[in-house]
């Protein structure tokens, strides 16, 4: 069964920095995307950032600039490091593993679902 470990997270004042890690499988780190997202308190779950097996990124608006996704390919690891934190950056952040879906009948062939796998979360607190 797939596992995602995440570490990191914390309480810092406004300004500050933190960074988060979050370990895969080598399989699905090769094939597939891993994320971060994060939930408040009362509100939804929100994608904060997400990276692809081809090193695609992509970033939430609020996040842009003062957050980077980046990985470690031989540790099958992805990292967030958060600078410039913001009292609203404040919630439950979790490390997400897309699936990886055999094709049937196409050899090695797969396709690649969206988040699938979930980390137990880490808390982010921002003081001001």
């Amino acid at each position: 069964q797939v596992q995602v470990m995440e570490s990191g997270g914390g309480s810092v004042q406004a300004g500050g920095s933190l960074e988060l890690s979050c370990a895969t499988s080598g399989v699905i780190f090769r094939r597939c995307g891993m994320g971060w997202y994060r939930q408040a308190p009362e509100k939804e779950r929100e994608m904060v950032s997400t990276i692809k097996s081809d090193g695609t990124t992509a970033y939430a608006d609020s996040v842009k600039v003062r957050f980077t996704i980046s990985r470690d390919v031989d540790m099958a690891t992805i990292y967030l490091h958060m600078a410039d934190l913001r009292v609203e950056d404040t919630a439950m952040y979790y490390c997400s593993a897309d699936g990886v879906v055999p094709i049937e009948g196409y050899g090695n062939a797969y396709y690649c679902t969206g988040p699938y796998t979930w980390g137990q979360g880490t808390q982010v607190t921002v003081s001001s």
